[in-house]
């Protein structure tokens, strides 16, 4: 059985940890197949399939799929949209968009959760720069993930990240803790104060997942009630690993 720490944060095993890693291959490919598939004229709902069949494929189910009733088996983010977008028939990528796809696989009751943002063709420096600052602000979270440091450590790195780059930080949406279920304890924001936190301990484990724009740090919601939008219509990356604190540091659960 799964270990509770204080604050409810669950401590996994090292064999819990290892299935983990597992359901976290699983949402890796996944996810690298949906983006190798991002090319202008194809459609969002399409990606959806090329997803979920790579995922059932390997004897695991979609996460997200019926989660609080969400109607797809990955998040589908085009351009301003920030998060949890609903792939659809009609919705088609362009050239010189970004698309940012979010994958969750569960996999022997345990769960892998990944994103990345990519170009859809070739797109403008400021959108490159974009993305690759979100990539740098992971892997800044990431580097934090030891034990002995402060929930606030990783928090911190990231928004430093993109602060530093001049970029919006997202606040309402944040990253979270993972296992059995999509989202435990602790919620992990994009930005935080070094050395304040719960004391980070092997067994932890996190979806870290920065989400930046280049614009405002306000968001809104669509009509459909679960597509997050920029407020100003700039655009808006976002990257995830599953991520676990162990002995010899962190431990991507969900590397490609």
């Amino acid at each position: 059985m799964s270990r509770f720490f204080r604050n409810n944060i669950i401590i996994k095993t090292p064999a819990q940890i290892k299935q983990m890693q597992e359901a976290g291959a699983i949402a890796a490919k996944a996810l690298h197949l949906a983006l190798e598939a991002a090319e202008p004229g194809i459609s969002t709902l399409e990606i959806n399939a090329i997803a979920e069949a790579a995922i059932r494929d390997a004897g695991a189910t979609p996460t997200f799929l019926g989660y609080s009733g969400f109607p797809a088996s990955i998040c589908t983010n085009i351009n301003g949209e920030v998060i949890h977008g609903i792939p659809g028939k009609n919705v088609k990528l362009c050239f010189g968009d970004i698309l940012t796809v979010d994958v969750g696989a569960t996999y022997k009751g345990w769960i892998g959760d990944t994103a990345d943002t990519v170009a859809v063709g070739e797109v403008d420096q400021e959108s490159q720069r974009l993305i690759e600052v979100t990539r740098a602000a992971l892997a800044a979270g990431i580097k934090q993930c030891v034990p002995g440091n402060r929930l606030g450590d990783v928090c911190h790195a990231i928004g430093k990240v993109g602060r530093d780059a001049g970029l919006g930080v997202i606040q309402q949406y944040v990253g979270h803790g993972i296992g059995q279920s999509l989202h435990e304890e602790p919620n992990i924001p994009n930005e935080g104060t070094a050395g304040k936190g719960v004391v980070l301990k092997p067994g932890m484990v996190f979806a870290i997942e920065p989400m930046f724009t280049l614009g405002s740090d306000d968001v809104a919601m669509r009509n459909d009630n679960w597509t997050v939008v920029t407020s100003d219509g700039s655009r808006a990356a976002q990257v995830e690993h599953t991520v676990a604190v162990t002995e010899d540091g962190p431990l991507i659960l969900t590397a490609r």
